[in-house]
């Protein structure tokens, strides 16, 4: 492998002939990583792989639920997250005002992340999820205090942690990319511990954290399995993960 490097680099490093070298370089890595985006579409696409890992634990929820800033509740495969928290009494959406804003759906609740929650939202919920919003939201620390204020027990995040930019104009922006170990330690200044993150760290697409963090993490972990994986999310990506 290092041979072929070598070979290809000097080769890249020739007048005239290096461009066209390097534009069929470039050209093959387009297609071997749309090739290999195909290929593992259910355990690298961001979208299909969060929505995996969220079924993992949505069932073991039996209190209220809220999606926070979820627009129409769209799990982006054809279905609604609602429907994979089956054992929830009840279940709500909040929004924002703007573009993917408020819906005029039935149970939808006013929430702008950035301000005060009101207080008869405070603890209503036993889940709190929120799912790709928090890059949009510029006081970071503001909005996950307040999705944590919503619950009394748990709360679900969905993080980027590699994706192009991203916005519409007039409705919101992309400040962030929390790293795992950042969404950890806000959680932590919120009285969560924790209990599962993991992410779809590889060298084809966006990467995704999940976070699953709780008031009382000894409460689940008696129930299921979890797992932190993603302390070192990257390494495959940026083709560290076999360095010497």
């Amino acid at each position: 492998m290092k041979t072929l490097e070598t070979l290809l680099t000097g080769l890249m490093r020739l007048p005239l002939v290096g461009k066209l070298v390097q534009q069929g370089v470039l050209a093959g890595h387009h297609i071997s990583v749309n090739a290999m985006k195909r290929i593992d579409c259910d355990e690298v696409r961001p979208r299909n792989w969060s929505n995996a890992e969220l079924r993992k634990f949505a069932p073991l929820f039996d209190g209220a639920v809220i999606n926070v800033s979820g627009w129409r509740d769209e799990d982006k495969t054809g279905g609604h997250y609602r429907d994979y928290f089956t054992a929830a009494t009840s279940y709500n959406t909040s929004n924002y005002r703007g573009e993917s804003g408020i819906t005029g759906a039935d149970g939808e609740v006013f929430i702008d992340l950035e301000a005060d929650l009101p207080q008869e939202l405070a603890a209503q919920y036993q889940v709190a999820f929120n799912h790709t919003v928090l890059e949009h939201v510029f006081d970071i620390r503001k909005a996950i205090a307040n999705i944590c204020a919503l619950s009394h027990d748990t709360v679900i995040l969905v993080t980027p942690f590699l994706q192009q930019v991203h916005y519409i104009e007039n409705s919101f922006g992309d400040w962030w990319r929390p790293t795992p170990m950042c969404i950890e330690r806000l959680l932590e200044e919120q009285g969560f511990q924790v209990i599962h993150q993991s992410s779809n760290d590889n060298p084809w697409y966006i990467v995704y954290v999940v976070t699953v963090a709780c008031r009382n993490p000894e409460k689940y972990r008696r129930r299921q399995a979890f797992s932190k994986t993603a302390k070192d999310t990257g390494v495959i990506h940026f083709g560290l993960a076999d360095a010497e």
